[in-house]
């Protein structure tokens, strides 16, 4: 097990999700949620909206592209699930910055102000060839109406222990 911190958040989008590609060809979508705590203030009985936190977040491969494909845009709640890091780099005047990142695992819009429509996405993997001492290769999908021939040994003999 890695020692990932593991992080969900529920937020808006604060931009459209913006996709990338590596200088190898992987897809990569960077987006910022915005998560605001609202508290209920007894005293004026009203809510009130907390500081905001804003992280930025970044999806890849696969999701990625299913991602800028759906219809998630700025304003838009979202339940992102994924594992925080830090982020680290050196400015050209030689200073040392960081910031929090979550590498995403998953995005759903969130269905409490909203209603969501699924597609499913086909795959573009291509199909695997049988190995040839597959049993399952040859196996009919209905049930065999009478039983295969059993063979009978000198150890066949019964005994009060099951046959495994």
């Amino acid at each position: 097990m890695r020692n990932d911190l593991p992080l969900t958040v529920i937020g808006n989008l604060v931009d459209d999700p913006e996709l990338r590609f590596t200088s190898a060809g992987v897809p990569v979508a960077r987006f910022t949620v915005a998560s605001t705590p609202r508290s209920f203030d007894r005293d004026t009985n009203t809510w009130r909206d907390g500081e905001p936190t804003f992280l930025d977040c970044s999806a890849w491969r696969q999701l990625a592209e299913n991602l800028a494909e759906s219809n998630v845009t700025k304003g838009t709640r979202v339940v992102v699930a994924g594992r925080l890091r830090t982020d680290r780099w050196e400015t050209p005047e030689g200073e040392k910055r960081s910031r929090m990142v979550m590498d995403v695992d998953d995005v759903g819009a969130s269905m409490t102000f909203a209603t969501v429509t699924i597609a499913r996405t086909t795959r573009g993997i291509p199909p695997r060839e049988t190995a040839p001492d597959d049993p399952w290769a040859t196996a009919s999908r209905t049930r065999p109406t009478t039983p295969p021939p059993t063979q009978t040994t000198d150890t066949d003999a019964p005994t009060s222990e099951p046959p495994f």
